[in-house]
């Protein structure tokens, strides 16, 4: 027994230090067993179980290819490392977002409203594409003469009307911008003119009578030239809101209306498919009855709203283009026949105020 115990001595003293080892890792727990593995130098792996007794003594077994002692008593290892869960920490659940019993997260307080949310906007693009893609056949089958359309002679005759009455407003406004423009270059220069002829009169005292006698008719032109500027511009305003803002507006109205129209052709020729199909569903043949008095109606309310729009503006397009074309025509009358005063009372008539392009603005103050 004393030479066994020598020789477990000598194998102790052989093995190399812990201290030593140039990698070594110390495990065990907490309270129960301990667990020490030593890795040594040359990659043997040397096991050392320790039990922890309650308090009774311990004996010391046989040795083989490692060594297992028993000992008695509280065993305290300097190096030894506890035992515990050093990964990283999950994410800390909400308080609001409880686990159910499958471990699946669950909302007190918005997911049902989430998912009444995303469903309500699925829903609204599948029935976008369901009415693109009728719309867009309907267009289709129209051009190739396969679908009859909802036709109202009057009322389109009307629509194709004011659409040539834009068309021809647009270039008598063109027309008007041009003259108006090439006439401001003629006033400047006019002005530039007048200006030129006086100086010239102070400097040639031979043609002062002469020189000073053009200055006043370049003045005098330059003058009139103004007022009859200010009459086209005018003119070119009224005629703008008219073409630009009071026609446009009727117009959108009336590509609603045929945007209506369409959809309700459209329907109405899925109506037509649907009622002579014996297998068809109540449910969906009520569904395409719905659709069709939907849109029927809209269509209907759209076709009133453009009618009594075109009859308003074309009363007012009549009133507007009367006092427009008057303005215009004696404007142009008087200038070029050179009565200044006839001029003054038409742009009086009209409520014009003169407006030179060479004016100063006044200050704040003065306004």
């Amino acid at each position: 027994m004393a030479e066994r115990e020598r020789s477990i001595h000598e194998m102790l003293k052989d093995t190399p230090s812990m201290n030593d080892s140039c990698s070594s890792v110390h495990t065990g727990t907490e309270g129960g067993s301990n667990m020490v593995v030593g890795i040594g130098l040359c990659g043997s792996i040397s096991s050392h179980s320790i039990g922890v007794g309650g308090g009774g003594g311990g004996g010391a077994g046989g040795a083989g290819a490692g060594a297992n002692m028993n000992v008695g008593g509280p065993f305290n290892a300097p190096n030894s490392l506890p035992l515990r869960n050093h990964s990283a920490p999950t994410t800390p659940m909400s308080p609001t977002s409880p686990t159910s019993g499958n471990g699946i997260l669950t909302s007190t307080d918005g997911s049902g409203s989430l998912i009444r949310t995303s469903a309500s906007k699925i829903d609204s693009i599948k029935n976008w594409s369901i009415s693109t893609y009728k719309c867009t056949r309907q267009i289709m089958l129209e051009k190739l003469g396969k679908s009859q359309r909802t036709v109202d002679s009057e009322l389109e005759a009307q629509i194709e009307q004011l659409r040539e009455t834009q068309r021809k407003y647009l270039s008598i406004l063109r027309l008007t911008r041009a003259f108006s423009s090439h006439f401001q270059h003629v006033v400047v220069t006019q002005h530039a003119l007048a200006d030129s002829f006086a100086d010239l009169a102070q400097k040639n005292p031979e043609l002062q009578k002469e020189f000073t006698c053009n200055a006043e008719t370049q003045r005098n032109l330059t003058k009139n030239g103004e007022l009859l500027l200010n009459a086209l511009n005018f003119f070119i305003s009224s005629v703008n809101t008219l073409c630009n803002k009071t026609i446009d507006d009727t117009l959108l109205t009336i590509r609603q209306y045929e945007t209506a129209r369409i959809e309700f052709d459209a329907y109405r020729m899925d109506l037509e498919n649907t009622k002579p199909e014996v297998t068809q569903s109540a449910t969906a043949l009520e569904e395409t009855q719905r659709s069709y008095a939907q849109h029927k109606d809209q269509y209907e309310k759209l076709r009133a709203d453009v009618a009594i729009k075109m009859q308003f503006l074309d009363e007012n397009r009549i009133k507007v283009m009367h006092k427009q074309l008057i303005l215009l025509h004696n404007a142009i009358a008087a200038y070029f026949s050179g009565n200044a005063m006839a001029l003054e009372s038409t742009l009086k008539q009209f409520n014009i105020k003169l407006k030179s392009p060479n004016a100063v603005t006044g200050s704040w103050l003065e306004q």
